[in-house]
């Protein structure tokens, strides 16, 4: 168990230095210090990363960088396909649950290290399917840009569902490379997604009959909520690169583990 809150910590450190992304890891700790299943983690796992992201999310607001409407549309649209990514968890095989959670750590490894720092060409934004006006901090609401935060909200939901993450690694990209909002302010949205649709995601596993032991879910979730302000405070002293490089590295070491394991 003590491993197990050494770990929450560490993953709350790194989900408050990356803005979105440590939450992946909360699937592969429970399931390497408890060896619990795939199946047996993941709500587990949406718990805590409801409770970091939630913390995230509650400074991003105060700080007027969360685009609250696009984040409750795609929370909103992503709570409808969470139960199917619940229900396909419940009938795949632990072998491939595990195969494809690795993949997704590796793919989310290599936009670390592929991602650019700095914000979008701004002399691009009117050619993308969600402008935000400049003037107004706000989204320029039309039918392709309603559509394009519901699919995105909607591929958030069903990944949190069926592998038991937060989305983040998702949003990220497709809203840098589909908006124009600035990098805090994607992550400051995706942060409150992750929030709504890991909660969601809790009760909707409930209702299909997970369930949160109560020795280790409260206790889990607060050493990751402690991680994430230490996280928070620390990232101000690290360059956003070294952060990215490093969990990357990170990712592509416990995707390895996960891949041995379910091959073996």
């Amino acid at each position: 168990m003590s491993i197990t809150l050494i770990l929450g910590v560490l993953i709350g450190a790194v989900l408050g230095l990356t803005g979105a992304g440590g939450a992946i890891l909360s699937v592969p700790a429970l399931v390497f210090s408890l060896g619990w299943s795939m199946q047996q983690a993941a709500p587990v796992a949406l718990v805590a990363v409801a409770i970091g992201a939630g913390i995230g999310a509650a400074e991003a607001l105060r700080h007027g960088l969360v685009r609250y409407k696009a984040a409750l549309l795609m929370a909103t649209v992503g709570a409808l396909l969470t139960p199917l990514g619940i229900r396909l968890a419940q009938v795949m095989s632990q072998t491939w649950l595990m195969v494809l959670f690795a993949l997704v750590m590796l793919l989310s490894a290599a936009r670390q290290v592929l991602q650019k720092s700095g914000n979008a060409d701004e002399t691009l934004a009117p050619r993308k399917a969600g402008w935000v006006n400049p003037e107004t901090g706000r989204f320029h609401w039309n039918w392709p840009t309603a559509l394009l935060l519901s699919v995105i909200g909607a591929i958030t939901g069903f990944l949190a569902g069926l592998l038991g993450v937060g989305g983040a690694f998702v949003m990220v990209p497709l809203l840098q490379r589909f908006t124009n909002v600035s990098m805090h302010g994607v992550v400051a949205t995706a942060l409150m997604v992750t929030a709504l649709v890991s909660a969601g995601g809790v009760v909707s596993a409930l209702q299909h009959g997970a369930v949160l032991p109560a020795d280790v879910t409260p206790a889990f979730a607060a050493a990751i909520a402690i991680g994430m302000v230490g996280g928070r405070m620390l990232s101000r002293r690290v360059s956003g690169r070294q952060v990215q490089l490093g969990f990357a590295a990170i990712l592509v070491a416990v995707a390895a583990i996960m891949l041995a394991k379910a091959l073996a």
